[in-house]
């Protein structure tokens, strides 16, 4: 990563939390009290990403068996060294500002994603989940910070429901970290087949409409902590938070509207967490990465506060038809892709 870009993504950060602050109206202590700190994380992560990957890119370019390589369990396509003069490619500035403004108006990013790297063989199978979780943090952060300032939630259950999936979602990257390619590729495909199911639920109203609870107590509270632990450890594999996080709250009678700053809460702290997981174990594309930390923040600015809303029907159904062939794509090369075959493809790339 070069110092024009380090430079670029520190300024972007500053930037949003800057922007958003101006914007935001007079606000409860306790929400500005977690604006601060999403504002805080935001700063951490621009900070924390570049210095990350220049500390390791040094470590990479040390001389093979000097004190700085890499350890034997990092050898591998997975782990190849990123260079630091990689630069985002249009491609990538550019579906990231898609992906992320439809994210804004309720459609989802991962899915969206996984299917344009899959269709574009842009990066390996293996580092789709790590690049997701990376890539998207910057943009999310920018949409936590507007609706939690929008919106008024249950103080409580807000915080207990954060935690739970930063907690998830460390314990997921870990594992996630060091899944072989053919189970990443089983994992993906079945994320996506269960997002496909997700997307048509809602296209056909079969979702829950919720209640009007603002707050949980005893199960109900029970019940959405430990799901929202599930839930962000399976957001490490590429399957995205929202929609399951919804119907959730949903069935146990929450008010929808009070759901948003639970779900973009929850995402906000959770993927700076794993998405640093998933750059010490180099399980991610760098020059992907930064087009859409660069690409996203923007969209998610005209669309939270220009266009706010959009008729959408057509374009879900469409994502539904991608989604399910990338799903269809993922699961065929798992299949098509015996551990013999990815051992000989490992020996003959050495």
């Amino acid at each position: 990563m070069t110092r024009a870009l380090r430079t670029l993504l520190g300024a972007l950060g500053i930037a949003i939390v800057a922007l958003i602050a101006g914007l935001t109206p007079h606000v409860s202590g306790f929400t500005r009290a977690v604006l601060g700190l999403l504002s805080a994380v935001t700063i951490w992560y621009v900070w924390r990403w570049p210095q990350l990957e220049q500390r390791l890119a040094a470590e990479e370019a040390q001389p093979t068996g000097g004190m700085g390589s890499p350890p034997a369990s990092h050898v591998g396509p997975a782990a190849a060294p990123v260079s630091g003069s990689a630069r985002p490619k249009p491609f990538d500035l550019a579906v990231g500002f898609v992906t992320n403004f439809f994210d804004t108006l309720g459609i989802g990013n991962f899915a969206p994603t996984t299917a344009a790297l899959k269709f574009t063989r842009r990066i390996p199978d293996e580092d789709i989940p790590g690049t997701l979780n990376v890539v998207h943090a910057l943009p999310v952060l920018t949409e936590a910070l507007i609706f939690i300032a929008a919106i008024v939630v249950d103080p409580r259950l807000l915080i207990a429901m954060i935690v739970a999936s930063i907690l998830g979602a460390w314990l997921g990257a870990g594992v996630v970290a060091r899944m072989p390619r053919r189970a990443i590729q089983v994992g993906m495909g079945s994320a996506l087949a269960i997002a496909a199911v997700l997307f048509i639920a809602a296209n056909l109203h079969w979702m829950p409409v919720g209640g009007n609870a603002t707050a949980f107590s005893g199960t109900p509270f029970l019940v959405a902590v430990v799901g929202n632990f599930f839930l962000g450890a399976l957001m490490t594999l590429g399957i995205g938070l929202y929609a399951p996080c919804l119907i959730m709250l949903s069935l146990l009678g929450l008010d929808p509207r009070a759901a948003f700053p639970i779900m973009m809460g929850s995402c906000a702290f959770l993927m700076p967490i794993g998405g640093v997981r998933f750059v010490r174990s180099r399980r991610y594309s760098t020059s992907v990465a930064l087009g859409f930390a660069i690409g996203g923040p923007p969209a998610v600015l005209i669309a939270g506060y220009l266009v706010k809303s959009m008729p959408l029907v057509w374009l879900r159904w469409l994502v539904v038809c991608v989604v399910l062939y990338a799903a269809v794509m993922m699961l065929t090369s798992a299949v098509r892709r015996a551990p013999m075959q990815d051992r000989a493809a490992l020996v003959s790339s050495e």
